[in-house]
């Protein structure tokens, strides 16, 4: 396989990037879209709230599986044409979800939709091996604005659309743009082979979960992060049972748009990039982890004053969306020919950690209340300074002592470090 020969060190040209952070978005935009419109879909194909709501579930588990089985292909194939058909293959299920006649076809359409677009998750590596060294922390935190956006803007546009037309509208639309982007990608990408070398599919799998021994920052970064979904995710779950509560009262509409409230840590992204191409990924890592606990206080002081709530949400978003971002720039650094499969293993672990912060909440809810909620959500977020400062502690020993250079990956290692 014959790939366009690249020159990195050229820099990227800003309208590819800028495609490429839409592209993501959208690809990830479409696991929300069903999340406000279950009542629609309910009514529509029959469904009752606890089998409507499976199709969210069914989302979760296809994207899941995408981020293990998918994702590490980016380092066997070559990637454009690996990250177009991810890119085709979820119109295809959009088209599937848009015309289901009930609410089997919809669960399954959806779990496929998802698998495939982890095309995204193919797309942020690419980025990064495309940009010059001396800007790919840029990079990453543009492409990644644009993922945030997507999940962000979902529910809204969902929404919106679903006003307009139906909520088979929102698979209608999303389908066309999805093309579009799979056309764009195929235009304007260049070819880039894999450097798996002669790794069959299952040993590109097993190589994957083998990063996780002999990559140490990837075991840090990936708890750290992980630990990182945790508390985000308990707050964003049990955030709606505070909101309809008093002394607030918001109906679901008022509780739909305090999500915009993330919007200013996804603009953080290119800032946080900048940073990290200047030097900075661990302080920016650091301050992360202490802005993540220190935001607790506020929003457990937020269960009787909305400012003190609001100040709460968006300290703990930017802390997230920057320990997110920093973690990324430095295991992106780690090894250019495994890097989709530090991707799968990374967000793979990521994501785990998220669910395990959104089973969590409901018990602390029930038992604790707000309180209880704020206590657990500040657990996590402690345990993401602790495995910073940890992580530096090693890494920084190890800095005198010669590499071990053993590892199961047959193809070229080159020898890594911390940051």
């Amino acid at each position: 396989m014959t790939a366009t020969t690249l020159h990195p060190a050229r820099g990227m040209r800003r309208g590819v990037l800028l495609l490429m952070s839409v592209a993501t978005g959208l690809a990830v935009a479409g696991n929300y879209f069903t999340q406000p419109l279950l009542d629609l879909i309910g009514r529509e194909l029959r469904l009752g709230p606890s089998l409507a709501a499976l199709t969210v579930t069914a989302a979760q588990g296809g994207y899941a599986l995408g981020l293990i089985l998918l994702v590490p292909l980016g380092d066997l194939v070559e990637r454009r044409r690996l990250a177009v058909s991810l890119y085709a293959a979820t119109v295809v299920f959009l088209l599937m979800s848009a015309t289901a006649p009930n609410g089997t076809v919809l669960m399954v359409s959806t779990a496929l939709t998802a698998l495939t677009s982890v095309g995204a998750q193919v797309v942020v590596p690419f980025a990064v091996t495309l940009a010059a060294p001396a800007e790919r922390g840029r990079v990453v935190g543009t492409v990644m604005t644009g993922l945030l956006f997507g999940a962000l803007l979902a529910r809204t546009a969902s929404g919106a659309l679903s006003e307009l037309g139906g909520w088979r509208t929102v698979y209608w639309v999303d389908a066309g743009l999805m093309a579009l982007m799979a056309v764009l990608l195929r235009v304007f990408l260049p070819r880039l082979g894999g450097d798996g070398g002669r790794l069959s599919y299952p040993g590109l799998l097993r190589s994957t979960v083998a990063m996780f021994r002999y990559e140490p920052l990837l075991r840090w970064r990936a708890g750290i992060a992980a630990l990182s979904l945790a508390s985000f995710n308990v707050l964003w779950t049990a955030l709606t049972f505070l909101l309809v509560r008093p002394p607030y009262g918001w109906t679901e509409s008022a509780i739909g748009l305090f999500g915009l409230v993330g919007a200013a840590g996804a603009l953080t992204g290119t800032v946080t990039g900048r940073l990290a191409d200047r030097g900075r990924v661990q302080i920016v890592t650091g301050a992360g982890t202490v802005l993540l606990v220190a935001s607790w206080p506020a929003i457990a002081a937020g269960a009787h004053s909305l400012v003190w709530l609001f100040a709460g949400v968006i300290v703990l978003d930017l802390a997230h969306k920057a320990v997110l971002n920093s973690n990324q720039n430095v295991l992106y650094a780690l090894r250019p020919e495994a890097r989709n499969r530090i991707n799968s293993a990374f967000m793979t672990s990521f994501f785990a950690g998220g669910a395990v912060g959104s089973a969590l909440t409901s018990v602390a809810w029930v038992h604790g209340g707000w309180a209880g909620v704020c206590v657990l959500g500040a657990a996590f977020s402690a345990g993401t300074v602790a495995l910073w400062a940890m992580e530096r502690v090693t890494v920084n020993r190890a800095a005198g002592r010669p590499a071990k250079t053993c590892d199961p990956i047959p193809v070229r290692i080159p020898t890594t470090t911390g940051d």
